[in-house]
């Protein structure tokens, strides 16, 4: 499997954990100029902006070390763009990253609420 196939697989188990965990997706791949968003989601009146990070080992380190000062700032000025084109600035949000671990046809997904801030 390819990475961008494994990508696309994180992303869809990461969208299932957040239904099955209560949240509602809104957005799946968030994409404007200043970059993309994998999955907007609502908990309650908060809005979550998650990233995905998949990897088969820790081999290269945790995927939320993936991360980074710089990713983390692509992520904040592109959910400011969502949270104007929808008229939602007011609207409480946080950041989280999803760690997804692909092992055969499982998945096993750790989830960090809100792991930086903006």
């Amino acid at each position: 499997m390819d990475n961008k196939s494994l990508g696309s697989r994180g992303e869809e188990a990461a969208a299932l954990y957040l239904v099955r965990h209560g949240y509602k997706i809104l957005e799946r791949n968030f994409r404007v100029p200043t970059g993309e968003i994998d999955i907007v989601a609502g908990q309650g009146d908060i809005l979550v902006f998650a990233e995905v990070k998949t990897r088969r080992t820790e081999r290269c380190g945790f995927p939320a070390q993936a991360v980074n000062y710089h990713k983390q700032q692509k992520i904040i000025q592109t959910a400011k763009w969502f949270l104007r084109q929808r008229h939602l600035e007011e609207r409480p949000c946080r950041f989280d990253v999803l760690e997804v671990y692909a092992h055969g046809e499982n998945c096993h997904i750790r989830h960090i609420i809100g792991a930086f801030e903006a």
